[in-house]
């Protein structure tokens, strides 16, 4: 997929938090992403497959995390 087709389809699905992102990586504001490998961003895979690599593309270092680290960072 394109940029424009992952963006278009983001939109079409009503998520413009993900888009937000996207756009703060085209900034320079967003370095480095934290996410749980499990859940991922989206949740058609392919379309979270395609975010996850144009993230990757513009600089944003992805950090996996397991659903374990997770829980015990909320208990901090």
């Amino acid at each position: 997929m394109t940029k424009d087709e992952i963006l278009q389809s983001l939109k079409s699905k009503g998520l413009e938090d993900i888009i937000e992102l996207i756009e703060d990586a085209e900034k320079g504001d967003l370095e480095e992403l934290e996410l749980v490998e499990s859940i991922g961003l989206v949740h058609d895979t392919r379309l979270n497959d395609e975010v996850l690599q144009l993230l990757q593309d513009l600089g944003v270092e992805l950090i996996f995390v397991t659903d374990d680290e997770e829980d015990e960072e909320e208990e901090d």
